[in-house]
């Protein structure tokens, strides 16, 4: 047994109690429960054990609950479809030539005609109560662009109504605290006015056809059992298409160089991976971060909501990657083209072939693609020759049907017909979504024959210059032993964290120092005002930035929250689904971080957002994430 084995099975050293803590084996511990100290319960009625949830999660179910005396019964789960999430605006709004003096802007509709307010004295006089303490916006960057909007005004305006300005700071912001692929609303509105040009995706969208038809004729003729000679002029055609295809795309040679071995990888995911999160993350030790899924039709029309998800912060690039969803290979190949002509701050470019949600899947989209690989291939082509410099990777799950997984035979086409730089296998099936316990055996299986299949290729004359496939696994990442335990195996070469990176953000420093690490209710909180503050410098400091800041903040606690102090349980590590009785922590503050109540949420956002106004809302995404919803 090596060292590195020894260190993963033996209980955690000793050291300070805020750090670790040591096990306690409990007898016959039962399946899905985290055992707490008797001293930490509060009500021992039951414990839930039940499937998980997800940031993708859809749709209403009943899931079968036990309890800690062995009765079960019946709750309905799932997502609050109807949550609203727009929230309250200003009453009075002051007009944006008025926000910075500075800035030189004049109205164009004039002060008499301007629907909003033009006196500056008048709009702070109605204004909302300011929030205490400085401005995070203007400690980061040396200036506050909502300027007299700012709910932190008076930390950055002086006596005679004159904000004020930090140019040495400003200055050094520039280098080194700034966001990428911002793309203009000129240059959304080409897409929105189809005057965009798509030099290489109309080639290769006639390409693709032209096989689809051909295809298509071969069936047909095969059908009927006979050759028809009227088919071979376009065959011909087909060939040659083909032929110009095959000489003239991008081979991996002229794409960046991916190397994922071994890099603290964080999913894509919907709703909760936005830029002050993956932000958060890169300063806790991720090395690669995702975008949100990005939908390829939307990009295509520039719609403002779809393309604000590529925007990365400057310290996630390198290895930041754009996730996509498309259906039809144009769709891809015209995102791709998009992307790497306004985005050019992306390391790789990913096709999603996973989402398990019944929107994209009755689309043809996200896992609907593992039942059609043919076309599946035909986006993953498109995307590579339209994607610029930009390296294409691809996320799948094990099939659609639990029973009935097919990764292992899909990355051999991908191997073969492909030029894709990555492959993520998440361990469960479409029909799974993220219940039960992803399957580790099969990925390793999968990454296996990958490799057995780019041997096969290997001499090869027209696939020599590409790059060697990462093959990286994904599925119940929650403590640092999990990520060795994958990793030790030769055929993946790293681990994609998603719900684990969420409910421990510091995950990676467990990898890093391959110990437990029990954070403080302090430690985590900083960790919370780190993400406020992110969130502000992002969205805004003026009302609308600070409520979106506020909603957000209470979508990243819906996981957060979740996480159960190592000092307080009984044995560990525990499980991502594994769930706690009714428990107290160590302090009071530690109780209120892990309250499963949504207005301790909004309570602790607070703490560094201010008052919530009388017209905040905001409601759960899924029913599980509300205390109010899970009482009887």
């Amino acid at each position: 047994m090596t060292e590195d084995t020894l260190k993963r099975s033996a209980s955690p050293v000793d050291g300070p109690d805020a750090k670790k803590s040591k096990t306690v084996e409990v007898e016959t511990p039962k399946k899905g429960i985290a055992y707490v100290k008797k001293e930490f319960i509060v009500d021992a009625k039951s414990v839930e054990v039940i499937d998980d949830d997800s940031a993708e999660q859809n749709g209403d179910r009943t899931e079968e609950i036990s309890s800690s005396n062995g009765k079960k019964g019946k709750r309905t789960r799932g997502q609050n479809k109807n949550r609203e999430l727009k929230q309250q605006e200003e009453e009075n709004k002051l007009c944006s030539s008025l926000i910075d003096p500075d800035a030189n802007r004049t109205c164009k509709y004039g002060a008499e005609k301007c629907r909003f307010v033009h006196d500056v004295k008048e709009y702070l006089a109605h204004k909302k109560p300011e929030i205490e303490g400085v401005c995070p916006v203007f400690n980061a960057l040396g200036y506050c662009p909502a300027g007299f909007k700012c709910r932190f005004l008076h930390s950055h305006m002086d006596s005679d109504m004159n904000l004020i300005k930090d140019h040495v700071k400003m200055q050094e912001a520039e280098k080194t605290n700034y966001e990428l692929n911002g793309v203009t609303s000129d240059q959304k509105f080409a897409l929105m006015k189809k005057k965009f040009e798509f030099k290489y995706a109309d080639e290769v969208c006639k390409i693709m056809n032209n096989i689809q038809d051909d295809n298509k004729k071969k069936d047909a003729a095969r059908k009927k059992n006979r050759d028809d000679d009227e088919d071979s002029t376009a065959q011909d055609d087909t060939k040659e298409a083909m032929n110009n295809y095959l000489e003239t795309k991008f081979y991996a040679s002229e794409k960046k160089k991916l190397d994922l071995v071994n890099k603290k990888i964080v999913s894509p995911l919907t709703t909760v991976g936005n830029l002050p999160y993956r932000r958060l993350m890169r300063t806790l030790g991720a090395d690669v971060t995702y975008s949100e899924m990005a939908l390829s039709l939307p990009l295509i029309q520039g719609t403002n909501s779809e393309w604000a998800l590529p925007k990365a912060h400057c310290t996630e690039y390198p290895g930041f990657g754009v996730q996509i969803a498309a259906a039809k290979h144009w769709q891809g190949a015209k995102a791709a083209e998009a992307i790497a002509r306004y985005c050019p701050n992306v390391s790789e470019l990913n096709l999603n072939s996973g989402c398990p949600i019944d929107l994209l899947y009755r689309q043809g989209a996200g896992s609907g693609l593992l039942d059609q690989p043919a076309r599946l291939i035909r986006i993953l082509q498109s995307m590579n020759y339209c994607s610029g410099d930009i390296p294409t990777t691809l996320k799948i799950r094990m099939g659609t049907r639990d029973e009935h997984p097919i990764a292992h035979n899909l990355v051999k086409r991908v191997v073969n017909e492909t030029q894709t730089a990555a492959i993520t296998l998440h361990g469960r099936s479409r029909q799974q979504r993220y219940t039960k316990e992803a399957n580790w055996d099969y990925v390793a299986e999968v990454g296996k024959a990958l490799r057995d299949a780019e041997h096969e290729v290997a001499d090869d004359k027209d696939r020599r210059d590409f790059q060697r496939i990462n093959f990286v696994g994904n599925g119940d990442c929650y403590n640092w032993d999990d990520w060795y335990r994958a990793t030790d195996n030769e055929y993946i070469d790293s681990v994609m964290v998603a719900r684990g990176a969420l409910i421990k953000p510091w995950i990676f420093e467990e990898v890093d120092s391959k110990q437990y690490q029990d954070k403080s209710a302090t430690e985590r909180l900083e960790m919370i005002k780190t993400y406020a503050n992110f969130a502000l410098e992002h969205w805004g400091s003026d009302e609308y930035g600070v409520n979106l800041s506020r909603r957000y903040l209470c979508e990243f606690m819906s996981f957060f929250h979740r996480y159960i102090p190592y000092g307080i349980l009984e044995r560990y590590p525990i499980k991502l689904n594994e769930r706690p009785q009714n428990w107290k922590g160590r302090n009071e503050l530690e109780t209120l971080l892990g309250s499963n109540d949504y207005k301790d949420w909004i309570k602790i956002s607070e703490m560094f957002l201010g008052p919530a106004d009388d017209g905040f809302k905001f409601t759960p995404k899924h029913k599980s994430s509300s205390y109010e919803n899970n009482r009887n």
